[in-house]
């Protein structure tokens, strides 16, 4: 996550003083950097005690407010540097099921109940839902299916029932929030 941070004062009088901060910084490191745009601002407009500042622009998974407290970004910053790919893909599917990203980031990722099966890289013309009903008769979660009976399965019926409680949210990739 990227923050384009501008002295608001300096702005006020015509006068763009801000520099890019990449998050999450150290508490130190974070008001060193807000400390450096405001005298910098100060300088430049010849006048003291600036103390306002937002953001002008920003690269970032999330959107942020121009008014954003800081600190509490450098928080989510933190939270989405830990994320691993998994947790990515349940964020995706979390907000592509009406989530929002920051309530997401805020809670944690691990505090949504979110199952993912990954059929992008299947290469077969066979449904992602067929497919997910092989895996799922496979691990037993219909029980155990003696194996003289396993060619009477009929894997694209249980598809179409899983359809019911399963969302493709990208290709190839089902996911259910429980």
């Amino acid at each position: 996550m990227k923050i384009y941070l501008t002295d608001l004062q300096a702005y006020n009088e015509g006068h763009l003083v801000g520099r890019w901060i990449k998050l999450p910084l150290s508490g130190f490191e974070l008001a060193q950097a807000l400390s450096e745009v405001l005298s910098e601002g100060e300088a430049i407009c010849g006048t003291e005690e600036h103390e306002e500042y937002f953001i002008t622009d920003y690269e970032a998974d999330i959107s942020i407010d121009e008014y954003e407290d800081i600190q509490k970004l450098n928080e989510l910053a933190e939270a989405m540097e830990a994320f691993t790919d998994d947790d990515v893909i349940k964020l995706d599917l979390l907000e592509y099921e009406g989530y929002d990203r920051r309530e997401v980031l805020l809670k944690g990722i691990d505090t949504f109940d979110v199952e993912v099966h990954d059929y992008s890289s299947d290469t077969s013309f066979t449904d992602v839902y067929e497919l997910l009903a092989y895996d799922l008769v496979q691990e037993g979660c219909f029980g155990k299916v003696p194996s003289h009976l396993e060619n009477y399965i009929d894997y694209s019926a249980i598809g179409r029932d899983l359809s019911m409680d399963y969302t493709e949210f990208e290709h190839g990739m089902l996911g259910r929030v429980a």
